[in-house]
């Protein structure tokens, strides 16, 4: 079951996608220019669906490359979804 990540917002290089319960966003951050400002790549996070905390950062983020991220997220919905089946 992958992730289908869509752009979200216009003018912002942010991508989100659910499944099993869960919410996914990939971010991108640079230095400088419009957007979010932090440490350059692809920030990547989840958080459940109908539970009201606030996002998880996963594992290795940020990532290089679009692709390397969503790759993590697919990786985590694998895990989230094995362990909430236990």
């Amino acid at each position: 079951m992958a992730l289908h990540f869509h752009h979200a917002l216009d003018r912002l290089e942010i991508w989100s996608a659910a499944s099993g319960g869960f919410s996914f966003v990939i971010s991108h951050e640079s230095n400088a220019g419009e957007g979010f400002h932090g440490r350059l790549g692809f920030m990547a996070t989840w958080r459940p669906l109908y539970k009201n905390i606030g996002a998880i950062k996963i594992a290795g983020a940020p990532f290089k490359t679009f692709a390397d991220a969503e790759q993590a997220c697919n990786r985590t919905l694998e895990y989230l979804t094995t362990e909430t089946k236990r």
